[in-house]
């Protein structure tokens, strides 16, 4: 896409160089390139990669006849309290 990008912006502006620092600087000016608004979540490679990574995933497992464990029961952990809540009284 650059070398492409670099034609048009050489096309419509010669010796761009002497005016912009970089060819995206350049591009941007003529319109040949916009930003575009997208939320912080779609940022983020994680979310963006999921579906591409569920997918080697499930690839793998049908490659190689793997199953999926079901997780092992977790001990139950003690519920917090507020730090703000009353104490409850033990019974002797």
């Amino acid at each position: 896409m650059s070398s492409h990008l670099r034609q048009q912006v050489e096309r419509l502006l010669p010796g761009w160089e002497s005016w912009y620092p970089s060819l995206f600087d350049a591009a941007q000016d003529l319109g040949l390139i916009k930003a575009r608004v997208c939320s912080p979540a779609s940022l983020v490679l994680s979310h963006r990669h999921a579906g591409i990574y569920g997918e080697a995933v499930q690839a793998f497992r049908e490659q190689w006849n793997a199953v999926e464990e079901p997780p092992a029961d977790l001990p139950r952990q003690r519920r917090s309290r507020s730090v703000n809540a009353p104490r409850k009284k033990r019974r002797r």
